[in-house]
């Protein structure tokens, strides 16, 4: 029997709810991918709420989790490590640590980092030092990056109105490394106004999926889609149908979510359609 895929994801992690980990873990296995969890900070339920309890993990605590995975011999049968959310900017070294030491022992592991940052209305909503570390390191040493639309503007220095000047900021992010960009809640003057977009770019291909905006406010499912994206690519080696099956799941979870009028994503009442999402939405080429 071949050896399942195998994804380290060092994210943060929520009690209740479904942000970072906590939205990433599940969806993974439920396609079937094995999942390494490693959590960044332990917080009571994520800070949309405005209050919560629990704590950012102290680095060495990381480390020594990671640390505790190499001993084991197991990291040549990782395919590729996953970053999301990071509580303070020191943990920064300890992602990229363990990124040289999956790909030491795999050379052919790729890296998808999730650069959050802030989201357009709240801005930045990170502790100091994290844009910069992202900009100047995550991101160039990663093999995909996955930025929402104001996490976009930021990398490439860009302002994004239309899909020309989201192609624009896309191309300058992977002039500094990475091989696919996936563009999230793409909002755009010359796109419906009733409707979000999701872009994937990988050298001169690029794909554009735009799906019906629902009516909720929901965190976590940029990391859930983030995951989803990096483990069907994985597996695929095509934007194409990475994008379609991912947001098909996504989009699945998120009317789940709608119907039941919740505030945190139905991943549990949607698994099925994680699973063996239907494919409503074709993406559409644009270069």
């Amino acid at each position: 029997m071949p050896m399942p895929l195998t994804i380290l994801s060092i994210q943060s992690s929520v009690a209740f709810g479904h942000v970072g980990n906590s939205a990433a873990v599940f969806p993974l296995q439920r396609i079937g991918v094995e999942v390494w969890p490693v959590n960044t900070v332990h917080f009571s339920n994520h800070t949309g709420y405005g209050t919560w309890r629990g704590m950012v993990l102290p680095v060495d605590a990381v480390a020594e989790v990671i640390r505790g995975i190499e001993e084991r011999q197991v990291l040549p049968r990782c395919g590729g490590v996953l970053s999301g959310y990071m509580g303070d900017v020191s943990l920064g070294s300890i992602v990229l640590e363990a990124v040289a030491k999956v790909r030491s022992a795999n050379p052919d592991a790729a890296y998808c980092c999730d650069p959050v940052m802030g989201d357009a209305g709240r801005g930045f909503f990170v502790r100091p030092g994290i844009p910069e570390f992202m900009k100047d390191h995550a991101v160039p040493a990663a093999t995909i990056v996955t930025p929402n639309q104001f996490e976009l503007e930021y990398l490439a220095n860009l302002e994004i109105n239309d899909l020309g000047s989201a192609l624009r900021a896309v191309d300058v992010v992977t002039a500094r490394g990475p091989r696919v960009v996936l563009v999230t809640s793409l909002r755009r003057q010359d796109g419906a106004d009733d409707c979000i977009g999701v872009l994937a770019v990988a050298g001169g291909e690029a794909h554009l999926i735009e799906t019906p905006l629902l009516p909720l406010n929901v965190n976590g499912a940029g990391d859930m889609t983030a995951a989803l994206f990096f483990a069907h690519w994985l597996r695929v080696g095509s934007i194409k149908e990475a994008l379609e099956l991912t947001i098909a799941a996504v989009f699945e979870v998120l009317e789940a979510t709608a119907r039941a009028g919740e505030r945190e994503m139905q991943l549990i009442e949607a698994q099925e359609g994680i699973a063996n999402p239907e494919r409503r939405f074709v993406a559409r080429r644009v270069r």
